[in-house]
């Protein structure tokens, strides 16, 4: 496995992907994070390595968006724009996520031979709540007459 950290883009397949990313069109790079995530959220027999890494990488794209989340910022992550990305892309990209840690994962069961496997789970922990907050408890007094 051509990987030299924990970050999402911390391995050749990442970096491969954002070099990818830097190299299309604008207009072309939502459509690409869509496909690469999609590709991995499909409940599958097995995820291969390459599929995970891209989509952990895809993913931390789209935390990168959200408010409460960390841009994606490394030397191997796209240097380019990108598009503003639909909410909506958060969904699938949780679903990416789960697969990517599921026991179906060839990423997650090398990841967990690493000594820094816990380190790595928590990381895409903290970008799965990212993009997906709890939904937060209704105070009911407030609308109480």
């Amino acid at each position: 496995m051509g990987t030299w950290d924990i970050g999402p883009f911390d391995n050749d397949t990442a970096a491969d992907f954002a070099g990818d990313l830097d190299e299309a069109a604008l207009e072309e790079r939502e459509a690409m994070i869509w496909g690469v995530l999609k590709r991995a959220a499909v409940p599958a027999d097995f995820l291969g390595i390459y599929d995970g890494e891209r989509a952990l990488a895809a993913a931390a794209l789209v935390a990168g968006q959200h408010p409460d989340g960390d841009p994606a910022c490394s030397n191997y992550g796209p240097s380019e724009l990108l598009p503003e990305l639909p909410a909506d892309l958060r969904i699938t990209a949780v679903d990416a996520l789960d697969q990517v840690v599921s026991n179906r994962s060839e990423l997650a069961e090398l990841w967990a031979e690493a000594a820094n496997w816990s380190q790595w789970r928590q990381d895409i922990t903290r970008l799965r709540k990212v993009l997906d907050p709890p939904i937060p408890p209704q105070v009911e007094a407030l609308f109480e007459i």
